[in-house]
Order: C-alpha cells, then structure tokens, then sequence
C-alpha cells in the first residue's frame, strides 16, 4: 500500500479521546489517514472533529462507500454495533471495534459471523495486550521461563462514583450488557487469557453494592479452572473507593509474577527479583480516562500492519469473544448458584 491506511470512524464518545490522540500520532508518522467521523449527533460530530482535526462525515453509507477506507474503528456503545459492522464488512472494510465486540454473547457471535462471513478482518480494543510489561511477559510464557503456571489471581479493584453510573444507559443490560465486567474488568480477562490460556469452568458470585445505583453488577469474584490444569480467582469491582491498580498475578513452577499498572516484577524461587517495565496510570479510580494513549496508538498501527499483511490482528475478533463468554459464564453461575461449563 503506497498510500496511509485509511480509517473511518463511527462514535466520538468518552472512549474515542485516546483513540483520537492515536490516530493524530500515527497521521504525523505518515502511517494512517483518518477519512472521515460520524456520529449520530452533527453537533457532537462537528465538536470532535474540530478538536482533533479530523473530517466530519455525513453518513456511515458515505465512509463505507469510500473507496480510501480500507478499515473501520467502531466506538458506538455497544448495543448499536451489528448494524455498522454489517454495512463495512459487506463494503470489504475491515473493523477494529471498542470493547465489547456486542452487548451479548449471541451479538458478539454474530459480530464474528458477519466478518468470517464477509472476508474482513476483525480486532477488538483491548490494548493492555500493548503495555511493555504485557509484552515482555508473553514473550518470558512462550520461553518458558517459568515453567508451568498453577494458580492464578486477577484482581481489578476500581472505583466509579455514582455520577458515573447517572448517565442514561450506562451499567444496564440494554446499553452495556452488564456492569463492572462486560466495561471494566473485562481488559483484565482478556489479559489473563492471553497469557494462561482457556478457562473452563467458573464458580461465581455478583452482586451491587449498596455504594452504587445501578441495574447490573459493581462487584464480581469467581474460582476457575483452566484447560491446563492450573487454578485461580477473579475479582473484580467498581466499588472500591479510591480505585486501585488491576493486577495479575502468576504463580508457576519457578517463580510468581505479578503484572500491575503495566510493570512485570518477577520473585525467583531462587530468591532474585527483577523488574521490567514502567508504571503507568490505569483509569481505576473517578477518572476513567486517567491513562496514556500509546497502547492505543501501539494497538491500531499493529492492526494495520496486520490486516496490510493479511493476517489476523491482536487481540482478535475470537479473542475478545472467548473473554465475553467466560464474563456470560461468570454472570449465568451467580444466576444458578453452581459451577458453569464456559463455552469454547
């Protein structure tokens, strides 16, 4: 491709801010170009894209028309994804889409569905995989430098006040498809994921907490089983005033590591530590926006780079599904009061 890989995109709401600085770096190194910005409200539209000197677009038919866009980024709530998704794949555009790739399960499937079906690739945003730390980790797990992992923690106490939730929409199953897991700690699982493989089965109990007002979950926790045979627990809340660091905590064979506010540290068996990476801000506490923008910026140019060598990007459209069905598994074992089988 000779010329920048174009991008449209539909949303301008609060998770477009890191996205929109991303694209402004990744234009100034000659890598994308942004073609145009749609969102439903023209006034909203015109504000963004004044802000960030993107185009405005009239319609979503006009970007997918457009014979520059070569990919879309999705930052609609998640209950207006199908449809655009439908439109651009049809268009031969391929997608990169916010977290969650649908509201359910049954959405997310078909999200897949639609881009399997169509030949276009599909990513989703979930750019902790992009923290040095993450990476340095993943790279140390294929290495097997710590040999087998038998128990795993992840922990996401975070803090929302109440004016978070006070917004039309947001924490229900209409809009969100459910609280603290499906819109938090859902980057934390596809983290973990990443690194230890499948979850099978899932013991779980949520619950919201009488410090919040909302439809669906602030406080998650769950026992799991993994493919490997290792074991672990998940945590996770909205409610934990201030709001703390995510972590994931590995404890193998040879040595227990814990991942938090992107820094690897490393306790030895043999004694030694290491440290590798930086700390950095998460969004953990009343500013969800409280966090850099490089592993956007990091996460979009490896999509390009992906789809332009014609391969499936990281994290894909199947990744981000396999951590919303181990979120669909967690809720419906709460629900029934027993362990549930996570679909595969």
């Amino acid at each position: 491709m000779t010329r920048p890989f174009g991008i449209a995109v539909i949303g301008a709401g609060m998770a477009a801010l890191p996205h929109a600085r991303a694209l402004n770096d990744l234009i100034r190194d000659g890598r994308v170009a942004v073609r145009g910005v749609h969102t439903r409200s023209a006034k909203s539209r015109a504000a963004f894209c004044a802000e960030h000197g993107f185009t405005p677009a009239d319609s979503t038919e006009a970007l997918a028309n457009d014979p520059e866009v070569d990919a879309l980024l999705l930052l609609t709530p998640p209950h207006v994804r199908i449809a655009p998704v439908r439109l651009f794949a049809e268009a031969g555009k391929h997608i990169l889409c916010e977290k969650p790739i649908g509201r359910t399960v049954a959405d997310a499937e078909e999200v897949v569905r639609i881009c399997d079906g169509a030949g276009v690739r599909l990513g989703c945003v979930f750019q902790h995989r992009y923290r040095s730390g993450s990476q340095q980790l993943r790279a140390m797990l294929d290495d097997d430098a710590f040999g087998r992992i038998e128990l795993v923690r992840c922990d996401v106490p975070w803090w929302r006040p109440q004016s978070y939730y006070d917004e039309p929409g947001r924490g229900t199953m209409a809009r969100d498809g459910g609280g603290v897991l499906m819109s938090q700690a859902i980057h934390t699982l596809d983290l973990m994921l990443s690194m230890t493989g499948p979850v099978t089965a899932v013991q779980a109990l949520t619950a919201t907490t009488g410090l919040h007002s909302m439809e669906c979950e602030d406080f998650a926790a769950g026992g799991l089983r993994f493919a490997s045979g290792a074991v672990g627990s998940v945590v996770a809340t909205t409610a934990a005033y201030p709001g703390g660091a995510e972590a994931l905590h590995l404890h193998c064979e040879n040595a227990s590591v814990t991942l938090q506010r992107g820094a690897l540290e490393i306790q030895w068996l043999d004694g030694r530590t290491e440290t590798i990476g930086e700390t950095a801000a998460t969004g953990g506490g009343a500013d969800p926006m409280a966090f850099p923008h490089g592993w956007h910026r990091d996460l979009i140019a490896g999509f390009a780079e992906a789809v332009q060598a014609g391969r499936d990007p990281v994290p894909s459209g199947r990744d981000a599904l396999a951590a919303q069905r181990l979120i669909d598994a967690m809720i419906q074992s709460s629900a029934q009061g027993r362990f549930m089988e996570v679909a595969q």
